[in-house]
């Protein structure tokens, strides 16, 4: 009888479960839950950048769809031995002493500070930048210099210390803060002292400033600089961090009998959406697997001999094992990418639409009209911007539209447009949006090619990967490299189920699993000779107008 996992992938708008074939990785079942709570903007300002999310939303989803996916196999439970859940990051959420989220209390449910702060909330730039400036002036040890030398507010601590100052109430009720990973890990191998959870080592050492060298988080004198209360947080926290082909415990029964599982099976240390897309999209030293969605997180490992010690400036972090136990994880990415164009459709989508409500239309109709744009829209713009040759227009586009993550996190900085005209139209402007996303791909590339880390090839995963042959075309051209799309359509829920068959003693290493399990690929974009003088050009453009906005305007 075969073995298999599950791998339960937690993103920006919904999770998914993936039941695997642990001997082949073949999917078995696939189920997706849509956060209705996040749907509604429940929690949210997106004009002062404040994103949260309740975890409501998260146990719901966990639930429904990992029950269904294991209902619809019609497989025995016994056949099913491990779970791991991927998650993304930095999302931290305020807990009690025994781990439950303050969210979940009658008190909190409704207090936008208590939930889930959400990768992408950028409330907390002035503490993030606190933090940079404390870290480069103290005397003591650069607690950022393996984080690339910047901290960013999407991650753990300014967050955390932004709310600690904004929200006394919840200041003073939260013992602790949990990753997301680290919580949902922690609810299903029915935790109750949350001194004894297994962190994962990818959230503390990317997102955390957690590092081996000083001992684990930063100490103690740092953080009461910034405020006394972060230090005495510390020690609620932790100390040591764990990998996620290790054993963060075993399924609870409550949880068991909520996902139809069987109680006992192995539970592995979580981690974040990216690292486990960049196993599934069998990652190795010399590759950089870009993680596309509504962000980009572009992964890499290499050897710690590679590397020699060095430090790589202006990205996310090199942690070692956070996506293969042994090798040294190294991230990047965009702040906005399928966002950008996102947001660029529903600027073109809402005054149409509160224009016919305006007028007296139908309900029924105007939902009608709605949906068919919301399904649509993007792609008739696609279409459009494919017939644009890239010489024939000026238009071009900064895509820091929510700030720039890498190289050199800026949460300050803003997007723009420039080379308009009476001529410029919808997809003129779509298009130079599609290469502005693809321009900030390059110059994160640039940045580990100037500090010497060798990249030989490029994959794509995620949804952009798989949908848009207008970006991937693009990107290809722009980074003037072929890119290979991953085949499986859901590369972090396939990356969590190999961490989780390695956790539960199937294989006996990550690489093992990868090598059993791996779906392979089905597409290469390759750069098309005609665009690489134009897109050079174009790129050059692209620095000098970032090197003016960063200078002049932020």
């Amino acid at each position: 009888m075969d073995n298999y996992v599950v791998g339960v992938d937690f993103g920006t708008d919904s999770v998914r479960a993936l039941l695997v074939n642990a001997d082949d990785g073949s999917t078995k079942g696939s189920e997706v839950f849509y956060y209705p709570r996040w749907k509604a903007g429940a929690y949210c300002d997106p004009e002062k950048n404040q994103f949260r999310q309740h975890p409501l939303d998260h146990l719901e989803g966990l639930e429904q769809t990992v029950r269904r996916v294991v209902a619809n196999s019609g497989l025995p439970k016994a056949q099913i031995k491990g779970i791991c859940v991927d998650t993304t990051g930095s999302s931290p959420l305020p807990v009690d002493q025994n781990g439950q989220a303050l969210a979940l209390s009658e008190a909190f449910s409704n207090n936008p500070n208590a939930q889930m702060i959400l990768w992408k909330d950028h409330t907390a730039v002035a503490e993030a930048d606190e933090i940079n400036q404390l870290a480069r002036s103290w005397g003591g040890e650069d607690f950022t210099r393996y984080e690339g030398g910047i901290y960013s507010s999407e991650w753990f601590w300014a967050k955390i210390l932004h709310i600690l100052r904004k929200d006394p109430e919840v200041a003073a009720s939260a013992y602790s803060w949990m990753e997301h990973c680290d919580y949902l890990t922690f609810l299903l191998t029915g935790g109750t002292k949350i001194q004894e959870a297994k962190r994962s080592r990818c959230a503390a050492g990317h997102k955390a400033l957690w590092h081996e060298s000083w001992g684990g988080l930063p100490n103690s004198d740092f953080l009461s600089r910034l405020d006394p209360r972060l230090a005495s947080l510390k020690e609620n926290l932790y100390t040591d961090t764990f990998t996620s082909d290790t054993v963060a415990g075993y399924l609870a029964a409550d949880w068991a009998q909520k996902l139809g599982l069987e109680e006992g099976i192995a539970v592995a240390v979580g981690t974040f959406d990216a690292h486990a897309g960049a196993v599934g999209g069998e990652v190795s030293p010399g590759t950089m697997v870009k993680v596309m969605g509504t962000s980009t997180c572009d992964i890499m490992v290499t050897s710690p001999a590679a590397l020699e010690n060095k430090t790589v400036k202006g990205i996310c972090g090199q942690v070692d094992g956070s996506v293969l136990p042994g090798q040294i994880g190294l991230e990047a990415g965009q702040s906005g990418f399928g966002d950008v164009l996102a947001w660029f459709v529903q600027m073109l989508q809402k005054p149409l639409l509160d224009t016919l409500s305006d007028a007296g239309m139908n309900p029924n109709t105007l939902s009608e009209i709605r949906s068919h744009l919301e399904e649509n829209l993007i792609q008739t713009l696609s279409r459009q911007a494919e017939q644009v040759s890239p010489e024939n227009t000026q238009v071009l586009a900064m895509d820091w539209i929510n700030g720039r993550r890498t190289p050199d996190a800026n949460q300050n900085l803003k997007g723009a447009l420039s080379g308009l005209d009476m001529g410029t139209d919808a997809a003129k402007i779509f298009k130079a949006l599609v290469e502005s996303i693809c321009f900030g791909s390059k110059r994160i590339i640039e940045r580990f090619q100037e500090e010497g880390v060798s990249i030989q090839q490029v994959i794509g995963l995620g949804g952009v990967a798989k949908k848009s042959t207008l970006v991937m075309q693009t990107m290809a051209d722009i980074l003037d490299m072929p890119i290979k799309v991953a085949k499986s359509e859901q590369a972090p829920a396939l990356g969590a189920a190999m961490y989780a068959a390695t956790a539960a003693g199937i294989y006996p290493t990550v690489a093992d699993a990868i090598a059993h399990m791996g779906n392979g690929f089905d597409l290469v974009y390759k750069p098309r000779a005609e665009n690489r003088n134009t897109y050079q050009r174009k790129y050059q453009r692209y620095l000098e107008l970032g090197e003016f906005i960063e200078k002049n305007l932020s």
